[in-house]
């Protein structure tokens, strides 16, 4: 008898779902309390993964087998990080480091 092989959407809504699961153990395990838009985010998210299978409905915003988009996978990874307790300090860089040449300016 042939095994089918496994279903690759099906495989990515449980990595989902269990992404979403360790996200709160962690945060409940450290003490650290989510803001409430975090609260929110983690279980709308898991919502809509157990009822669609994924959750977002726009194509372009991920690939077609994943259940999170490409941004609530950024998200969920900053929220693990500060339930971790590993929270990057903000940097920004200028666009341009130095000043732009001007062209057709005369120099003295």
């Amino acid at each position: 008898m042939k095994k089918t092989p496994p279903d690759p959407r099906a495989a990515a809504q449980r990595q989902a779902l269990n992404a979403l699961a360790k996200a709160r153990r962690i945060a409940a395990r450290t003490g650290i309390a989510l803001s409430e838009w975090e609260g929110e985010f983690l279980g709308s998210v898991e919502d809509r993964v157990k009822t669609y299978g994924r959750a977002f409905g726009d194509p372009e915003k991920g690939s077609p087998g994943m259940a999170l988009s490409t941004l609530q996978s950024v998200k969920l990874k900053e929220i693990v990080g500060k339930a971790k307790g590993e929270k990057k300090p903000m940097t920004r860089s200028a666009w341009r480091k130095t000043p732009p040449k001007r062209s057709g300016a005369q120099e003295d």
